[in-house]
């Protein structure tokens, strides 16, 4: 896809939600991290269904480990994968409290060292938190830029290099929301919502499909 067409689509976005932020609910880098944490195949939904209650008990690394991993399982036990979930984050807790003074680090590096922490969540956490220009790949973003044609890439990893390379800096620090929302409310996975939408000048899946 050429700049042009980079640049109409990311301004497009802009011009419809011109202060994109994530939908987990949260107020600090330490409940924004437990929250997306517990997102890993589940919905945000359901995370915040379970986070307020979890956060008025305990939304410091110390209070989660006086919580301890049985005990936070009753506050998580309807979010996917919770039990697995409840000892990364018991791991993780201890590591940021011995490691880093109960700081969420702003690095890719020291968050990918916690339990529970890949690539897509320390990328949502730097930008959302420190307000870095990454990009965090979810199936949302890997469907929504390969049906626009922003990429082609087979993995999340390819994807984000690609959106890395060709998404102009003025608008790195908030394609990550502009995409993930638009996958998530319009260019769905089944029956998207192309009529409707905004990009659809733009996007060759909607042109391959007025084509045939």
């Amino acid at each position: 896809m050429n700049s042009k067409k980079v640049v109409a689509i990311f301004s497009k976005l802009q011009e419809e939600n011109p202060h994109p932020t994530t939908e987990l609910i949260y107020n600090t880098p330490f409940e924004l991290l437990i929250s997306v944490m517990l997102s890993a195949q589940a919905t945000d939904i359901s995370v915040n269904k379970a986070t307020p209650l979890l956060f008025e008990k305990a939304n410091t690394p110390e209070k989660i480990l006086l919580l301890g991993e049985m005990e936070l399982k009753k506050y998580i036990n309807k979010i996917g994968l919770f039990n697995t979930k409840a000892r990364h984050i018991i791991k993780a807790c201890l590591i940021l409290i011995e490691q880093y003074e109960s700081r969420v680090p702003d690095t890719r590096e020291a968050l990918e060292s916690l339990p529970g922490v890949g690539r897509k969540t320390a990328n949502v956490i730097l930008n959302t938190c420190f307000g870095q220009p990454v990009m965090a790949v979810d199936t949302h973003i890997f469907r929504v830029a390969n049906r626009l044609g922003l990429a082609n890439g087979k993995t999340p990893l390819a994807v984000e290099k690609q959106l890395i390379a060709i998404i102009p800096d003025e608008f790195k620090q908030d394609a990550h929301h502009w995409l993930i929302l638009h996958g998530r409310y319009t260019c769905i996975a089944r029956k998207p919502r192309c009529s409707e939408c905004i990009l659809k000048e733009w996007c060759t899946l909607y042109e391959k499909n007025n084509t045939l």
